[in-house]
């Protein structure tokens, strides 16, 4: 039963994350404005949560800050482009160019933690970037769907830049307080572009951001991180590979916004080499 639980809220937590590319197109509001009021309500959230269950905030180390500071400055550029990829294209880009992140990580983990860069990897990693080019129509800078992978190329970078910090993290402090000091520095970083913003508000949209901030951020992620304690690590890989998926069926419900044939070949190119490169890690 434990088990099927935590099947349950990993499950739940990937669909709220695919929800969460569905909201970023709802939501008329610029980019930058729609990722400031994500991360606003998450951290928000999340210290209220974690000060009612009285659980540890405090860091180890002075320089640990100031690293969990720097990720925080890259969530800002990763969620403002992800929801800028999405606003200017689809769901379907957005999502998909998201996806392929393991290409990045491929690169950049054997230079940053100093491991041997492995053949099968480079292989997955240049599978994935075929898929990418299947989705674009034209390289021109004109066409909006080719800017929605450029600008979904940048937030699979920092997202895999990201991923990569987070690696420190995990063994010293708990998802929810690497989430709270992530995202808290977020909320500074890109309150001066929000205060910048020409934003209109009205109550669907101002209500969906509050639901992206609190239940598809703060709730998903303690959702996740809580079903990891009875789920392999390799299960919740796999799973995860479902957020591109439950994202494209939640557009085509909830926005008709359906995926194109192209999208269709190149996002199971993707998603394929990255069901198999996360069966191949043990």
């Amino acid at each position: 039963m434990g088990n099927k639980n935590a099947l349950v809220k990993l499950h739940t937590a990937v669909a709220l994350f695919g929800l969460a590319g569905v909201i970023g197109k709802f939501v008329t509001w610029p980019a930058a404005a729609v990722t400031f009021g994500r991360v606003l309500f998450s951290s928000v959230f999340l210290l209220i949560f974690m000060t009612v269950r009285k659980e540890k905030m405090r860091l180890n180390c002075t320089k640990d800050y100031f690293l969990i500071a720097a990720a925080g400055v890259v969530m800002a550029v990763h969620w403002t482009c992800f929801i800028h990829s999405i606003q200017i294209s689809s769901v379907a880009i957005g999502t998909i160019t998201f996806a392929t992140f393991p290409i990045f990580v491929t690169f950049l983990e054997p230079i940053i933690y100093k491991e041997k860069l492995r053949a099968s990897n480079v292989l997955i990693a240049l599978i994935m970037m075929a898929g990418v080019m299947i989705t674009v129509p034209e390289f021109s800078t004109g066409n909006t769907v080719t800017m929605g992978v450029i600008w979904g190329m940048v937030s699979s970078f920092t997202y895999a830049v990201l991923s990569l910090m987070n690696r420190y993290f995990s063994g010293r402090y708990s998802g929810r307080q690497v989430c709270l000091y992530e995202q808290g520095t977020a909320v500074l970083v890109l309150l001066p572009f929000f205060l910048t913003c020409s934003v209109t508000y009205t109550v669907p949209e101002t209500a969906a951001v509050i639901f992206l901030g609190i239940a598809c951020t703060a709730v998903a992620h303690s959702l996740f991180i809580s079903s990891l304690n009875k789920v392999k690590v390799q299960t919740a890989g796999i799973i995860s590979g479902m957020e591109t998926v439950y994202g494209i069926v939640f557009a085509m419900i909830l926005l008709q916004d359906m995926i194109t044939a192209r999208e269709l070949i190149g996002g199971a190119v993707i998603l394929g080499a990255s069901v198999y490169k996360t069966l191949k890690e043990k």
